[in-house]
């Protein structure tokens, strides 16, 4: 038992000091540059799939293996770990600092989920749309971190008004008050109060929280046997309140992840995949913002309905009659979700300077990004033809980042003399803001991606895979991405997503090439599908944070997550089989791809 013990306590060693030597035959024996460079790609992927060690610090291996390789020259592995993907990281990531700074964030989803009202189920949809809507342009994990406190603020006003209203009911049938229905409410507080202290000492994934959950769960239970009527009643009342916060924490956490499919920007993978395809294919000039916008905004908002029927459907049963009565009196549920929305977009004040500055940044920017090749008209990069593709999108964000940190945060005011109060100049956010916003570990991780692609490409690794891969040209090309998504779905449940991405993309590649498929047949669902981490709180980082607040057990995630991997695939099936295929032409082989040779020149 001791030595199983020291086993599990340095698992992690274990794995990083065995797998190299584990694989090292792999080079001794086959001694080519493409068992070399693969020997490289076993070791890197195998340690971004286990997280033995940083993702970062295992992107920087080929940095150095590939030089000691003799397949890249460390000058030319060095370049590939900061492209034009860093910068517009850069510039996205300078509007997300002070989007989070100047709390525009929560102005935006409180005053969404205003307009949609506070009938749970479209108070749900209103959270989903505020939710997805800002992970269009700030990352995942960030949007889900800022939605999530106003969900549980609503969740806990909705506790404490159903307390009420229960205490009323009992009162008027009883006659009088009921003093254990008040210790209900003591009790409900404290486990309120727990909740919180939960959420804050989680600092992995709340493994403890399910625990103490499911045992809650099955003390309630038996609870309810040895019940009164009256008490059994108040108890089922509970049971679909739970329902309802259950609702809201996983459409926080799933919104947060659809709406980074949006956007280029949206998400890590998105922009690993953009770079990646640009560098692969540098003839194509078909992605950009405008074009993955259009391609997948009918993806998200399908896939969003969706899973919010969905969602609705599993936990509270999908009434169409609550959802549309007009003219109702409202529940005291609903009251109280609209009374703290109201109060906590009062606390916001008027819209101040900083937060108009930074919508106009934000607009312009995008306005930019859409404006620079649309497509059906010119662009305002057809403005410089002597320089046709040296703008891009990268271009537009560092041109707009850079202005927040010029512009100043306050403007002069007067005073009843008239004359102008002194202020010390302070830009809309400093460098120690951005700093603390830039996912420097995503840039890394990225720049060792690129790495690895050029790797594959020097050592004709990729040209070997290819030539291994035509046999599956014999398959329907539909049945081709659906095994392929299907695979990336299954693996970034266990694993990072932009890791997921990053090891698939050198594949799915040659993939296309070897079996004469334009490559963006497959490589558009595989990066959506990427994204699809739904099922496990270790899966993706919205997942952990939503979970770490106490309401969900792992199985509510994974029935919920299910149902939403299976109309996230449908939809993106649907997608590349439709609507995409004419923006970029799917069925014809495009010229800017290369065409290869099904023989095998390799010693492989």
């Amino acid at each position: 038992m001791k030595i199983l013990s020291y086993l599990l306590v340095y698992r992690r060693f274990l794995l990083i000091v065995l797998t190299p030597v584990l694989l090292l035959p792999l080079p001794l024996i086959i001694r080519t540059k493409e068992a070399e460079c693969a020997y490289t790609l076993f070791v890197v992927a195998i340690f971004w799939l286990t997280e033995a060690l940083p993702l970062a610090v295992s992107a920087l291996l080929p940095a150095f293996m590939f030089p000691l390789f003799g397949i890249m020259a460390s000058k030319q592995v060095a370049s590939a770990y900061f492209k034009d993907f860093h910068l517009l990281l850069i510039g996205v990531i300078c509007l997300a600092a002070s989007i989070e700074k100047w709390n525009f964030h929560k102005r935006v989803a409180l005053r969404m989920v205003m307009l949609v009202g506070v009938n749970p189920a479209w108070l749900t949809l209103g959270f989903m749309v505020s939710c997805s809507f800002l992970s269009m342009w700030l990352s995942n994990t960030s949007a889900a971190a800022m939605v999530m406190p106003i969900v549980e603020a609503v969740a806990q006003q909705i506790i404490r008004a159903e307390a009420e209203v229960d205490a009323l009911e009992m009162s008027y049938s009883n006659g009088s008050s009921n003093p254990a229905l008040e210790l209900d409410e003591n009790i409900m507080e404290c486990e309120t109060s727990e909740w919180k202290e939960k959420a804050k000492e989680v600092n992995g994934y709340g493994a403890g929280n399910t625990v103490c959950t499911i045992e809650n769960e099955k003390e309630k239970e038996k609870e309810k046997q040895n019940l009164p009527p009256a008490e059994t009643g108040r108890k089922s009342r509970e049971d679909k309140y739970n329902g309802i916060f259950k609702v809201m924490c996983l459409c926080i956490a799933y919104s947060a992840t659809i709406g980074g499919l949006t956007t280029i920007t949206g998400t890590s993978t998105n922009l690993i995949f953009a770079e990646h395809f640009n560098t692969r294919y540098p003839d194509c000039q078909c992605i950009n913002f405008g074009s993955w916008f259009i391609l997948s905004i009918p993806i998200t908002v399908i896939i969003l309905l969706l899973s919010w029927v969905w969602l609705q459907w599993l936990f509270l049963g999908f009434d169409f009659k609550s959802m549309f009565r007009c003219g109702k009196e409202k529940t005291a549920r609903e009251q109280a979700s609209a009374q703290v929305i109201r109060n906590e977009y009062k606390k916001l004040g008027p819209i101040s300077y900083p937060e108009i500055v930074t919508l106009v940044l934000f607009i312009l920017m995008t306005l930019l990004w859409f404006t620079r090749e649309p497509g059906f008209i010119p662009g305002w990069s057809s403005l410089f033809p002597k320089y046709k593709g040296f703008a891009t999108d990268s271009t537009s964000a560092l041109l707009i980042g850079l202005l927040f940190f010029i512009i100043p945060a306050k403007t002069l005011s007067r005073t009843s003399n008239g004359e102008n109060t002194v202020f010390g100049y302070a830009p809309l956010i400093t460098w120690k803001e951005f700093q603390s916003c830039m996912p420097w570990e995503i840039a890394i991780l990225v720049g060792g991606g690129f790495a690895l692609a050029d790797g594959c490409e020097v050592s004709n690794l990729s040209a070997w895979v290819g030539s291994k891969l035509t046999p599956l040209g014999s398959l329907p090309l539909w049945l081709i991405i659906l095994i392929s998504c299907l695979i990336v779905t299954s693996v970034t449940e266990v694993a990072s997503n932009p890791a997921t991405i990053t090891i698939f993309l050198p594949i799915l590649s040659p993939l296309a090439e070897a079996i004469h498929v334009n490559p963006l047949f497959i490589l558009i669902p595989t990066t959506l599908c990427t994204s699809f981490a739904f099922l496990l709180p270790v899966a993706n980082p919205a997942n952990a944070i939503v979970f770490s607040y106490g309401h969900l057990t792992i199985m509510d995630m994974v029935k919920a997550g299910l149902g939403i991997n299976i109309i996230g695939v449908a939809v993106v099936m649907l997608g590349i089989m439709t609507w995409i295929v004419p923006i970029f032409d799917l069925y014809t082989y495009p010229s800017w791809a290369p065409i290869i040779s099904s023989t095998n020149n390799t010693g492989l």
